[in-house]
């Protein structure tokens, strides 16, 4: 990776980390779970709004944690708004993949989420780091099933 791409990614996160976008709750939300990375202390508290034909039609967190675990939650809600539940499952494979170093599969994802998640990537150097960047879509995933709580460990 160039280093003027590595800036722009850095920027990136900055930018999420420092003005998160859908920082707010969700009245009315069927689905919300708290995800925590006992760690660190990161704690994101993640509210979804998705209507009977499975569209994510709001998605929105509320919590505190290092500029890593709050720009991939505000890039994620960013990201999933008008998925289906099937994309935004596909988008957490391959987010997970990019994270952790393995083989990650982006045909039939978007480019702009594409980019957004290349920009998180680079925490699979920093192993202690991925759980940051995952906390959010860990929390997704426990939403969509139901289950009130979630960590890290």
């Amino acid at each position: 990776m160039s280093d003027d791409l590595r800036d722009l990614y850095q920027d990136l996160i900055l930018d999420h980390g420092k003005s998160p976008r859908n920082f707010r709750v969700i009245e009315g939300a069927n689905h919300e779970a708290l995800g925590h990375n006992p760690l660190c202390g990161d704690k994101i508290n993640l509210y979804a709004s998705i209507d009977d034909a499975g569209v994510i039609r709001d998605v929105s967190f509320q919590g505190t944690g290092c500029a890593i675990s709050v720009a991939s939650a505000s890039m994620m809600t960013e990201m999933l708004k008008g998925k289906t539940l099937q994309e935004a499952e596909k988008l957490f494979e391959y987010l997970h993949a990019s994270c952790t170093g393995k083989n990650a599969d982006e045909a039939g994802l978007d480019e702009d989420a594409v980019d957004r998640i290349k920009a998180l990537s680079g925490v699979r150097d920093y192993p202690v780091r991925v759980k940051c960047a995952t906390l959010a879509w860990h929390t997704l995933q426990a939403a969509l099933k139901d289950k009130k709580n979630v960590s890290t460990e």
